[in-house]
């Protein structure tokens, strides 16, 4: 007698595309002609079905072939995957109101040829010949210089490889939040600072637990002593120090605004420059690199040798190699060749300024704005051992302007003696030609593919 059945089952698949945009704006469309075939602007990653991407547009175009007669758009893996499958659109905003966009997409043609697989972060999908460049200058898709690209991913998904859409998201945390109250309120504080008559309610057990200064300071103190006098730091400034160690923030202050539109010593004079030297004496390593990078978008050739000096004074070392750097970089630009005989004149002399005066020929006009700076005569004055890093860091950019390993650095060649030496420099110097140094900016600004320059796969 056959058994009974049982009760029948079921299971069900569910594959499906999780779906994201993200819109690419294009401003000064017309400087970024000529940038070079196979050059690209990216635009920032974006998350889509738990995986990064990212839209590279061609000004030139992609392929060699077409001799910049048409731009190309691509939309990269940006993060790691492997074999990831998905839909994309790519499509070019009419930017006159009428709606005829430029659409190119693969959502359409998914049913005939199945989604696209990405087989490695770097991986493509796009058009080499997204659109002739010639109609798109006369077209209702460029505006005030400016074009406008929306792209949408699709990424494919199921029930068994997608456990990272079911998570939950953690808020950043908002205990600065929190503590910034505490300040504010003031309920609690037990020591009171006086900073020129202004008054500050605090709390010894955040100060202390925030900066090893204050804690040592609070130890050697008599308990009844609560009131301490701050004679060498304005109240602004102590206040947008309390923030910080309440808050982990700078304080939002119109004064943390560039400088490098004003006069040199209103570098001095910055908020984010006597917040750096307060992050200095109380050993506040992260204020610090706040403050180093808020004075590092001010430098120019103006005002360079005034934020190197400060930045040497208050510890403050990576805005210190910046300010070496940028430097030493405008003047390799300036004097290219003649700056090895200086550098050899320099270890006789041991004076920099003196060393730049022997050049035979007259200074460019360009090249004293960091020489003949104010800033410059207080290094020459006060900042003697600031000179001799300068001049080194002037020696390894010559070494990397130098072009293919060919000519060594200032110092090898010092290395050497005799008078071999300003023989050498000059026969090298000619050697490497004197139109390298005439590029280094686009070098420096221009950046360039790089080495990990995503691969095409259409």
């Amino acid at each position: 007698m056959p058994s009974p059945l049982g009760s029948p089952t079921s299971s069900r698949s569910v594959t499906q595309t999780v779906n994201g945009s993200h819109r690419f704006t294009i401003k000064g469309y017309s400087l970024a002609k000529g940038m070079g075939v196979g050059k690209h602007i990216a635009s920032e990653s974006f998350t889509v079905g738990g995986y990064q991407w990212a839209i590279y547009f061609y000004p030139d175009g992609k392929n060699p072939e077409d001799h910049s007669t048409y731009v190309s758009v691509f939309v990269a893996l940006a993060s790691e995957g492997t074999d990831v499958r998905a839909l994309f659109e790519l499509t070019l905003l009419d930017q006159s109101g009428k709606g005829k966009h430029k659409v190119h997409s693969h959502f359409d043609r998914a049913l005939e040829s199945g989604p696209y697989t990405l087989k490695y972060r770097g991986s493509m999908w796009g058009y080499k010949r997204f659109f002739r460049r010639a109609m798109l200058e006369t077209s209702d898709f460029l505006k005030d210089d400016c074009l406008k690209i929306n792209c949408t991913v699709g990424v494919v998904v199921s029930e068994t490889d997608c456990p990272r859409l079911h998570s939950i998201q953690v808020p950043e945390s908002d205990i600065g939040s929190h503590f910034g109250i505490l300040l504010e309120n003031e309920e609690g504080s037990d020591i009171t600072f006086n900073v020129f008559g202004e008054k500050f309610h605090v709390h010894k057990l955040v100060l202390a637990a925030r900066s090893p200064v204050f804690e040592a300071e609070f130890s050697d103190r008599m308990e009844d002593d609560n009131e301490i006098v701050v004679t060498d730091m304005e109240p602004k400034v102590f206040k947008a120090l309390l923030h910080f160690i309440y808050r982990d923030s700078l304080i939002d202050d119109e004064e943390f605004v560039g400088t490098s539109s004003s006069s040199m010593p209103s570098v001095s004079d910055a908020l984010a420059a006597k917040l750096l030297a307060a992050a200095d004496k109380y050993d506040l390593p992260r204020l610090r690199l706040m403050c180093e990078s808020v004075l590092c978008k001010d430098i120019s050739v103006n005002s360079v040798a005034n934020i190197l000096a400060l930045a040497d004074r208050h510890h403050a070392m990576d805005l210190k190699s910046v300010c070496l750097k940028f430097a030493a970089e405008n003047l390799v630009a300036v004097y290219g060749p003649r700056l090895r005989a200086a550098c050899w004149s320099y270890l006789f002399e041991v004076r920099l300024l003196p060393c730049f005066s022997s050049l035979s020929q007259p200074v460019p006009a360009h090249g004293s704005a960091v020489m003949r700076s104010d800033g410059f005569e207080y290094l020459k004055e006060n900042c003697p051992s600031l000179q001799s890093e300068l001049l080194k860091t002037v020696a390894g950019c010559e070494e990397e302007f130098s072009g293919g390993g060919k000519s060594r650095s200032v110092w090898a060649h010092l290395s050497d003696g005799g008078d071999t030496i300003n023989r050498s420099v000059r026969q090298q110097t000619w050697e490497n030609g004197g139109e390298q140094n005439q590029g280094m900016w686009v070098q420096l600004d221009g950046g360039g593919d790089g080495e990990g320059s995503p691969r095409q796969e259409e």
